[in-house]
C-alpha cells in the first residue's frame, strides 16, 4: 500500500550507492586489470560445476545483502571467471584487454541510452565510426549498423538480400516465394546456415562450395553449383564468403567470387568477422582483395582489434535506403515524423531490434587515442608474432603443424615422446585424437593456458591458437609452447 512508503524520498541512496561502485570499481580493477593481466597469476581459477555453485551461493533471496556482502559477491564473480585479458588466453577469437575501449564500455553502461532524442552523441557517433570503416572496405558512400554480434550481422545480409529480389516477402511473407538457395563454403561460420533456419530460408536450401586444402572457397565449384540449381528451376540469391575462417584463418578469394556473383546478379555478403581488421593493415589488406565490390561486410572489432564484446559492424554498399525499407514499422509512439529535429538520425527503423546497446563509442574512444596506425601496428605485430611462433614450432620435436597459417589462426598437433616415430602403427590416429583434450583439461585446471583444440575432417583433434591480443610478446609465444610440452611430455 502507498502509505507504507515515504513518497517524498527516492528508493535509492545515492551516496550508499556510489560508496558501493567506488569499492566494486578498485577489486574489478585489482582482480581482472591488475591479477587478470599479469601472467603470474592463473588464466581460470578451475572449480567442477557443484562446487562452484556453492562458492558463489547463486540463490536469490526474499531479502537483500549488505555491502560487505555484495562486494565479496564481486571478488568472487572476479576470482573465478576465466581471465579473457590475460596473456595466456588463446581459446577464443576475442580477448586481450584496451583500456580506452574498457572505459568507452564503462560510459556508455552508465548512460543506458537509445534513440537519437536519447542519445544524440552515440547516434552521431555511430554514423561516423561506420563511415571510417567503409572506407577501410573501398566504398565513399554505403549504409550500416551496429548489431548484437557477428551471427547477427550475417542474417541481416539474407534478410537483405531476400528483400532486394523479393520485397513482397516482408508483407507476404514466405508463402508468396519460390525455392531460394544461398551459398557459402565448408568452412564458413555456422551462423549462416543458423541465418537460413531462423529467417525461413531452410538448412537444405544451404548449399556448400568446395574448399582447397588451405579452406579457401573454389570459385569454380562456386559457379557450377549455381548453373545447377539454376536447371532445377531454384532461385539463387546470395553467396556468403569468408574472411578469415574460424578454424584455419582462411580468406576465400573475393575478386573471383565477385567475378561468379556479377555473372550470375547475386548478392555477395563478406563474413570478415575474424579477418575484416587486416584492412587497416597497408601490408596485409590484400587478403581482402576484392571486399569493395562485395554488397555487404560482417566486420567484428571486437575481435582482432579487441574492443571488447560486443562490438559488431554490419556494413552495406546500398544508398537507397534499403535497410530501413526492409526493417522499418510504423511505431508512432516512438519514431513520430513531426519532431522538432531531422527524423533521419532516428535510426532504430533500420534495426530488427528495438532496444540496442551502444556499441560504437568502445571503438571509436580506442580509435581516437592510437589513430588508424596505431590499429594497423597491432595486426602488423600479430602477424610478426605468428611467423615467430611458427618458427619456433618448426624446431622443436613434437609439434607438428596442420598448415602454414594464412592469418592468426596457428593450427597443429603436439605429439608426446610416446608417440613420435609410430605414425604407420594401426592405433596411432585414436591415441593422437586423445592429446589435445588431456593436455586441455591439464590446463584448464592448473590455470596456466586456454587453448582450443577440435578435429576438422578426416583430421583429428589438433590444437587451434589465435593470436590477437596487443599484450603478448615473444615470450608469451615461447611460454605458450614451453607449457603444451611440460603438460603433455608424459602422454
Amino acid at each position: 500500500p502507498a502509505n507504507c512508503y515515504d513518497l517524498n524520498e527516492s528508493l535509492v541512496d545515492h551516496a550508499e550507492g556510489q560508496h558501493f561502485l567506488n569499492e566494486a570499481f578498485k577489486i574489478i580493477t585489482e582482480e581482472v586489470l591488475c591479477k587478470g593481466t599479469d601472467v603470474k597469476q592463473k588464466v581460470c581459477e578451475w572449480k567442477e560445476p557443484d562446487e562452484l555453485a556453492l562458492l558463489l551461493d547463486l540463490e536469490l533471496r526474499a531479502t537483500g545483502e549488505p555491502e560487505h556482502r555484495l562486494l565479496q559477491r564481486v571478488k568472487d564473480v572476479a576470482k573465478y571467471s576465466v581471465k579473457t585479458c590475460h596473456p595466456h588466453f588463446f581459446n577464443q577469437q576475442f580477448g586481450g584487454l584496451d583500456y580506452h575501449s574498457l572505459g568507452g564500455r564503462f560510459l556508455t553502461e552508465a548512460l543506458n541510452t537509445a534513440i537519437y532524442e536519447l542519445s544524440p552523441v552515440f547516434v552521431l557517433m555511430e554514423a561516423e565510426v561506420l563511415r571510417g570503416l567503409r572506407q577501410l572496405v573501398g566504398w565513399t558512400e554505403g549504409d550500416g549498423i551496429f548489431c548484437p554480434g557477428g551471427s547477427v550481422s550475417n542474417m541481416y545480409a539474407i534478410n537483405l538480400a531476400r528483400y532486394q529480389l523479393f520485397p513482397e516477402a516482408k508483407s507476404k511473407g514466405l508463402w508468396s516465394l519460390p525455392q531460394l538457395i544461398l551459398f557459402t563454403s565448408q568452412e564458413s561460420h555456422f551462423s549462416v546456415m543458423k541465418g537460413a533456419a531462423f529467417l525461413g530460408i531452410g538448412t537444405d536450401n544451404v548449399i556448400s562450395v568446395k574448399v582447397d586444402e588451405g579452406g579457401h572457397m573454389i570459385p569454380e565449384d562456386l559457379d557450377e553449383k549455381i548453373m545447377l540449381v539454376k536447371s532445377q528451376g531454384a532461385v539463387p540469391f546470395l553467396v556468403s564468403c569468408t574472411s578469415g575462417t574460424t578454424v584455419q584463418g582462411a580468406f576465400d578469394p573475393l575478386d573471383l567470387i565477385a567475378d561468379v556473383c556479377e555473372k550470375h546478379k547475386l548478392w555477395m555478403h563478406v563474413d570478415a568477422a575474424w579477418g575484416g581488421s587486416v584492412l587497416f593493415s597497408k601490408q596485409h589488406r590484400h587478403l581482402m582483395k576484392g571486399i569493395d565490390r562485395a554488397n555487404s561486410v560482417a566486420w567484428n572489432l571486437h575481435k582482432m582489434l579487441v574492443a571488447g564484446l560486443q562490438c559488431s559492424a554490419f556494413l552495406l554498399k546500398d544508398t537507397t535506403n534499403l535497410m530501413k525499407q526492409c526493417h522499418s514499422a510504423t511505431a508512432t509512439y516512438l519514431f513520430q515524423q513531426d519532431k522538432f529535429y531531422d527524423v533521419n538520425l532516428d535510426i532504430g527503423n533500420k534495426s530488427v531490434q528495438c532496444s540496442r546497446r551502444v556499441d560504437c563509442l568502445k571503438l571509436w574512444l580506442m580509435w581516437k587515442a592510437v589513430g588508424s596506425n596505431g590499429l594497423a601496428e597491432r595486426v602488423d605485430r600479430v602477424f610478426i608474432l605468428v611467423r615467430y611462433l611458427v618458427e619456433q614450432m618448426k624446431i622443436r620435436e613434437g609439434l607438428l603443424l596442420l598448415h602454414e597459417p594464412e592469418f592468426a589462426n596457428v593450427c597443429f598437433w603436439y605429439i608426446p615422446p610416446s608417440l613420435r616415430g609410430k605414425e604407420g602403427n594401426a592405433d596411432y590416429q585414436d591415441k593422437l585424437a586423445k592429446v589435445a583434450p588431456v593436455i586441455k583439461e591439464r590446463m584448464m585446471k592448473q590455470g596456466t593456458l586456454m587453448v582450443s583444440y577440435q578435429p576438422l575432417g578426416n583430421k583429428v583433434n589438433f590444437f587451434r591458437l589465435t593470436v590477437l591480443s596487443p599484450l603478448l610478446s615473444q615470450k608469451d609465444m615461447d611460454f605458450f609452447l614451453n607449457e603444451i610440452e611440460r603438460l603433455g611430455n608424459d602422454l
